[in-house]
């Protein structure tokens, strides 16, 4: 993609932001071991716990201030491919300390070595853990946010429908930055023709079908594995969605967006001018991420602080 379409304020970190061809096992073997071992940044004012749900592992991020008895359940991102909760411990750490509420974020099993639906039933694993040791949490079960971030907004979108489904408690909010929700972009492959920045189509592709397999982009895509699929998305809770105008995302998302509104859920829609995907987390200093996570904490702390 041309960079002159990219925020000016975001372009020198985009150009430094290229990922290597997911599709290739030797370079996913690298990045998993690298993010698994990134620097741990400053954690002023938060306690960090690292435990193990359902065989995987996850960190509890406690405030030192509690304001009220909230908490988000959040879900990394990788593509599906890649990626591990360490990536998000500052944004983590800091919506944990800012907002005052307990933050515990998932890690799930990856494909292809584990399709669908191995990393839906580990986030769903993750809602059954809060949800039984809320009152060790000091969290309210019924004042439960899911959120997650690229692939990883796509399983969080995906288990609130099936917790919908499933009846019973409820989440008060689903925060999704720029999810990876529907599958059929993937089978677009007119889209390879744009480099978009950071994720591409052949990314997007690959991690759709290691997902998948041979289902990717057909007409019999699993329950809950694309959540943009769903027939129904009325009775889903107030959602906040933040994506860039020029990523490849975008389209799924502003159409999301849409169908939730037209079921009557209150939605809201955040759309970054010249925001390549994930610029968020890897430009987290540049004023356009600044403004934006300024604006999703706003969001959330509205949530938050509604009554049950």
């Amino acid at each position: 993609m041309d960079l002159d379409r990219v925020d000016p304020a975001l372009r020198a970190a985009t150009r430094r932001t290229r990922l290597p061809d997911v599709s290739r096992p030797w370079i996913r073997s690298l990045l998993r071991a690298g993010i698994r071992v990134l620097p741990v940044p400053r954690r002023d004012g938060v306690e960090v716990v690292p435990i193990r749900i359902a065989g995987q592992r996850a960190r509890v991020y406690r405030p030192r201030a509690r304001v009220g008895d909230a908490a988000l359940l959040w879900v990394h991102g990788g593509g599906l491919l890649i990626g591990d909760a360490r990536q998000d411990e500052r944004l983590c750490a800091e919506t944990a300390r800012d907002l005052g509420i307990v933050v515990v974020s998932l890690n799930y099993r990856l494909a292809p070595e584990h399709p669908f639906p191995a990393a839906h039933e580990d986030v769903h694993a993750g809602w059954r853990w809060v949800q039984s040791h809320a009152v060790d949490l000091g969290v309210e079960r019924a004042r439960i946010v899911i959120g997650g971030e690229s692939a990883g907004g796509g399983l969080a979108a995906g288990l609130v429908q099936r917790i919908r489904d499933e009846a019973g408690v409820q989440p008060i909010g689903q925060w999704l930055f720029a999810p990876m929700i529907d599958d059929g972009t993937a089978a677009d492959r007119t889209l390879d023709e744009i480099d978009h920045p950071v994720w591409n189509n052949r990314f997007n592709r690959a991690g759709w079908t290691a997902y998948l397999g041979d289902r990717a982009g057909g007409a019999n895509v699993p329950r809950y594995a694309a959540p943009a699929r769903a027939v129904d998305v009325a009775g889903l809770p107030p959602t906040y969605l933040a994506v860039g105008d020029i990523e490849l995302f975008f389209p799924e998302v502003r159409e999301f967006a849409r169908r939730l509104s037209a079921a009557g859920v209150p939605t809201t829609l955040d759309v970054v001018p010249g925001g390549p995907h994930g610029f968020e987390s890897w430009a987290r200093d540049t004023e356009p991420a600044r403004a934006l996570l300024s604006r999703a904490h706003g969001w959330l702390r509205d949530v938050v602080a509604t009554p049950a």
